[in-house]
């Protein structure tokens, strides 16, 4: 087949999830503290330290049980919905979407849905950071966009913002939904 009718046929479902890189960063700060005192113990002469077995079992079981949770993590596009998987599934219809935009949240940049009733959700892939870069997290961004924009139906219409409490930021001018400046 040619690569334009490759390109013509459309696909049913879109998976994004975290990058191998990023479903181990969680466990890197263990090995930080575990490794420089076991060599400590080692360079005292000591053939193993006190918790060496336990320790040697805890990462035995901890690492697998990180990178096979971590897998699941994401999120799949259909033609009529976002499942946002993360602790718990979550579905959200193309119809309810108001907004899909990149949030920073402690030097980390995320895809967040914006949803008619004033509820948000980060999506835990596709992400990038400092120690967990992605470099296709822009094509995913505006993949995710672009999905929603091709599938949220002729009779979609925006819904107000949500409203702004008294005494609380003023609602941006540009886009309702987007985080105040």
């Amino acid at each position: 087949m040619e690569r334009t009718q490759v390109a013509a046929v459309p696909q049913k479902r879109i998976r994004y999830r975290l990058t191998r890189s990023q479903r181990l960063l969680p466990v890197l700060p263990g090995f930080a503290v575990a490794l420089p005192s076991q060599i400590l113990f080692w360079l005292d002469g000591e053939p193993a330290g006190p918790g060496l077995v336990p320790g040697l079992l805890i990462w035995g079981v901890l690492l697998p049980l990180v990178l096979i949770a971590s897998r699941s993590f994401g999120v799949t596009l259909t033609p009529s919905e976002a499942v946002a998987h993360n602790l718990r599934r979550r579905t959200i219809p193309w119809s309810d979407v108001q907004a899909v935009q990149i949030e920073s949240l402690l030097g980390s940049r995320t895809v967040v849905i914006y949803e008619a009733g004033g509820r948000r959700t980060r999506l835990r892939a596709p992400t990038t950071g400092f120690l967990s870069w992605d470099r296709g997290f822009e094509e995913k961004f505006h993949t995710i966009g672009r999905w929603w924009l091709d599938h949220r139906g002729p009779d979609w219409v925006p819904v107000p913002p949500p409203g702004v409490w008294w005494g609380g930021p003023p609602a941006s001018h540009g886009n309702p939904y987007a985080p105040p400046a």
